[in-house]
């Protein structure tokens, strides 16, 4: 079989399971957990063997024409480079994972089958935006996981919550998505082409018109879609959808789209120095302000969130700098210690009786009871807080080396500012991830909550899952710095001398503070009660989150944190603490900026319509009426009447004649 057919199954695969399973989910219960885990899993297989084919040498290209347009035509095809062909094998690895967790999570979920089979259909979207050599064919895969993020996340589609987190998912997304469309039309039309290999053959010629504005309408969307500022408001709501889900969109889905798309397309944005300096100023901005919003939040999920965010940032920043091969290796060790944590919160979520916005205030003696996420998440912490040897640090120090790089004078594609901007933003960002790290450590696993009832050992399914993934989480970044050159563009992954104690030191700074801190806060904080949490009939840990959620928090985009004075986050950021948690009002501001003014032109379009339009339209037709109302009353249909209104208009005639006559 040639790489070709095996690449194109790879995403195949999930979207015949998909179908299958949604096709077979009533008739066929039986069937619905194998084909949510088996076809992911053999695109796992086939994915490795064309990475292995391609073995990080020369592009695997093919395509035929799809459609004729007149213009620029559209054709399928497939260009699998280094790149495509590691991120492929992550999306099928994280996405298999993630299938065979939700197997025991939702085990009595009764729209499991729907799940499984979107969960199946997201998949496949997303390995059509990996393997596409055609952007056209990739604005499919972009915008078929804008629209199963929209019913993934509103899968508990009874609470009030779920429902907004989904409508604004999908509405944030498609804003960013509509200049995005535009950009994409643009570069077709500029290159002659939407085949990417002819893409970048025109950028490397010279053939772009208008390099700045493709770049800045291509920006638009990525910020969408990989959520960085300003349109990442969308995220930490999407937590109302079940934890897997969660895992599966901030690992290896949706938003590794924009970042992964930045880097298959990296000439066309360094093609403008302009939007390299803007890209760097959101990263740097959104690394920053993710870092001192999750040390505010006292949700789990929403910390890990928040979280994502950062490390998106990361990402874009190394793409800012010129140097994919630092992003798409942060995006590869992050894909796993991410799935980790997310799951691993599931698991603690579950065995802490709350709900899914788990207040990590109310937990208490986790450490205990769930010994396999207690062990397997702080693998992933370590990992996220780029403590050495943990995957994280590689990958991270990777990011700061190119940052420093460029800031120190070596060529690139962008103005040394920009090294120093994403530098600096980066190094007080690992302080403050470190931090969070730790007080999300501190506060699930030796928290001072009351205790919660105990729902018993998890699933195996959900356990086996979380040791897998604490492998590459631990042993990833050791083993890929040395090897991914080769696949990306031969710059080296090393950590350097420098970056590294600094980055590292910082880390270290920011998990010692987050530790006093607490130490000082519990020293004078009443324990907080949990209160009762009442178990779904059902037993699922999933649909407990969904009823708990009404019954015991305020809808998302309120500060649902407890009041409690043993966060060390509240003595670390003293008055940012309030603003942080909600996110610096940035909901607030988009909606006196922009809901409000479209609801009251919207207001003002309605009263027009009603008091003005339709006046002159029932004022036009009265006339008519009146008119009618006359003619009709004089239809009586009795013959005298005729006759006499017929001698008395002749009468009237004659005199007026006569009148007439004598007058003359």
């Amino acid at each position: 079989m040639t790489t070709t057919t095996l690449a194109a199954l790879v995403p195949l695969l999930p979207f015949l399971g998909a179908v299958a399973g949604l096709l077979l989910g009533r008739t066929a219960p039986g069937f619905v957990r194998p084909l949510a885990v088996l076809p992911p899993l053999a695109s796992l297989v086939l994915a490795a063997l064309v990475a292995a084919r391609q073995g990080g040498g020369r592009a695997v290209d093919a395509y035929t024409l799809l459609t004729p347009t007149g213009s620029v035509p559209v054709d399928l095809a497939l260009h699998i480079d280094g790149f495509a062909a590691l991120v492929a094998i992550l999306v099928a690895f994280v996405a298999t994972c993630v299938q065979l967790y939700s197997t025991g999570y939702l085990r009595d979920d009764p729209r499991y089958p729907s799940y499984a089979a979107l969960v199946s259909l997201f998949t496949s979207a997303m390995l059509l935006v990996v393997y596409s050599g055609d952007l056209i064919v990739l604005l499919v895969g972009w915008e078929v996981m804008g629209i199963c993020s929209y019913f993934l996340v509103g899968h508990y589609w009874a609470t009030p919550e779920a429902r907004a987190a989904s409508l604004k998912a999908f509405l944030v997304t498609k804003l960013g998505d509509v200049p995005f469309l535009i950009g994409l039309f643009a570069l077709g039309t500029d290159a002659g082409s939407f085949r990417i290999t002819r893409v970048l053959g025109a950028v490397a010629s010279g053939g772009l018109d208008h390099p700045t504005l493709i770049a800045l309408l291509l920006l638009a969307g990525v910020a969408g879609k990989s959520a960085q500022f300003p349109l990442h408001t969308w995220l930490p709501d999407a937590m109302a959808g079940p934890t897997p889900v969660s895992a599966l969109i901030h690992a290896a889905t949706m938003v590794a789209a924009g970042v992964y798309f930045v880097a298959r397309l990296l000439p066309v944005f360094e093609a403008s120095a302009a939007a390299m300096t803007v890209l760097a100023v959101m990263a740097a901005v959104t690394m920053l302000g993710s870092g001192l919003a999750a040390l505010a939040q006292d949700d789990i999920k929403r910390v890990l969130a928040y979280s994502t965010i950062g490390q998106l940032g990361y990402m874009t920043g190394a793409l800012a700098v010129g140097d994919r091969g630092a992003a798409v290796f942060h995006l590869l060790s992050h894909g796993a210690f991410k799935a980790l944590l997310f799951l691993a919160a599931g698991a603690v979520i579950h065995a802490a009786g709350t709900n899914s916005l788990a207040a990590m205030s109310r937990m208490s003696h986790l450490r205990d009871r769930v010994p396999d996420a207690f062990w397997t998440m702080t693998v992933a912490l370590l990992a996220l807080a780029a403590i050495p040897p943990f995957s994280g640090f590689f990958s991270k120090e990777s990011v700061l080396a190119a940052a420093e790089r460029l800031a120190t004078g070596h060529p690139g594609p962008a103005p040394g500012t920009v090294g120093w901007i994403v530098l600096v933003a980066a190094l007080a960002t690992a302080l403050l991830t470190a931090a969070y790290a730790t007080r999300l450590w501190l506060l699930a696993f030796r928290g001072r909550g009351a205790e919660a009832p105990d729902h018993g050992r998890q699933p195996l399914t959900m356990t086996v899952v979380l040791w897998v993934l604490a492998v590459p989480s631990l042993a990833f970044g050791a083993l890929a710095y040395r090897t991914l050159p080769g696949w990306f563009d031969g710059r080296s992954l090393a950590p350097t001398l420098l970056t590294s104690i600094l980055g590292t030191g910082l880390a270290v700074v920011g998990g010692l503070l987050a530790y006093g801190a607490w130490q000082r806060a519990a020293a004078r904080a009443p324990r907080v009660p949990l209160g009762a949490v009442a178990a779904h009939p059902e037993g699922d840990a999933g649909l407990v989150e969904a009823e708990a959620i009404a019954a015991h928090e305020p809808a998302y985009g309120d500060i649902a944190q407890a009041p409690d004075p043993a966060d060390p986050g509240r003595l670390l950021l003293g008055p940012l603490y309030g603003p942080a948690a909600a996110g610096f009002h940035l909901d607030a501001v988009y909606s006196a900026l922009f809901v409000r003014p479209v609801l009251g032109a919207a207001s003002l379009v309605r009263f027009l319509d009603r008091e003005v339009v339709d006046t002159y339209v029932r004022g036009a037709a009265a006339l008519p009426r009146l008119l009618g109302a006359a003619v009709r009353r004089a239809q009586t249909g009795n013959v005298q009447t005729y006759v006499s209104a017929l001698l008395a208009g002749t009468v009237v005639l004659t005199v007026a004649v006569l009148l007439v006559a004598s007058g003359a």
